[in-house]
């Protein structure tokens, strides 16, 4: 086979230091652009970005040489730097960690519209019992220490 065929798509999960909810309604659609951006940048493609005050969520699609590990590092990084040169807010923090699951194509339009949906999503219910839930239905053994 003179081709490579792949599939990747990653739903990943982050969060503010200490869930505070930093993420401002005024900018968060720019800050959710500025990631798109970032994810581009990496040869990736973004598929969705939401999120709330205290988290985002991303649906990339990855290419095989992607280390998932590098590319959150670099959003995060970048994310805050750029939140501190645009609106001279202080640094914005992120949690170190991150929950990164693989989505099929066939539930792709699942998450998108899950994504979309985050602040309605979240008036119901905190962005840790969010996490939890999408863990425990992944199969995914956790600690809820380090929820933050």
């Amino acid at each position: 086979m003179a081709a490579t065929y792949l599939d990747l798509t990653c739903h990943i999960i982050f969060a503010t230091k200490h869930r505070q909810p930093w993420i401002a309604d005024p900018w968060r659609q720019r800050l959710h652009a500025y990631i798109g951006g970032s994810i581009r940048e990496h040869g990736a493609v973004p598929i969705a970005i939401g999120g709330a005050a205290d988290h985002l969520h991303l649906l990339i699609g990855l290419r095989g040489t992607h280390a998932v590990a590098n590319i959150v590092r670099d959003i995060k990084t970048a994310s805050t730097k750029w939140v501190k040169e645009t609106y001279g807010l202080p640094p914005l923090a992120w949690q170190d960690g991150y929950a990164a699951l693989p989505v099929s194509s066939d539930r792709k339009n699942i998450f998108v519209t899950y994504i979309a949906n985050q602040e309605e999503h979240h008036q119901k219910g905190s962005s840790k019992d969010e996490l939890e839930s999408i863990l425990v239905e992944a199969g995914i053994p956790f600690d809820r220490t380090y929820f933050e």
